[in-house]
């Protein structure tokens, strides 16, 4: 191999590292819930646009699929960002994960 292919190879090597960086980044998985453990129903659009469901206590007391921080009053937040996260709910009390 020349030095040209060399170049083009390394230079399409960083070109797919730059995007595998950029689409994990910005890609997160975002699981819903299931609604038939959860006391309470309902979503609510998130700062970021997208659609979330609402803080909610698990019939169990267990921890509930894609549930992302413990909020003060003891319901789990399914929030896609930090920003709010748990308002009205007393605050975060931790953050999974």
């Amino acid at each position: 191999m020349g030095p040209t292919c060399r170049g083009l190879a390394r230079l399409a090597l960083a070109g797919a590292v730059l995007l595998g960086l950029a689409g994990g980044a910005s890609a997160r998985d975002y699981r819903e819930p299931d609604e038939s453990t959860l006391d309470r129903h309902g979503h609510y659009r998130s700062h970021d646009g997208s659609e979330v469901h609402r803080p909610a206590k698990t019939r169990d007391g267990a921890k509930p699929a894609g549930a992302r921080a413990k909020c003060r009053d003891d319901t789990w937040s399914f929030s896609h960002t930090r920003r709010g996260t748990c308002s009205g709910h007393g605050g975060v009390a931790h953050w999974e994960g």
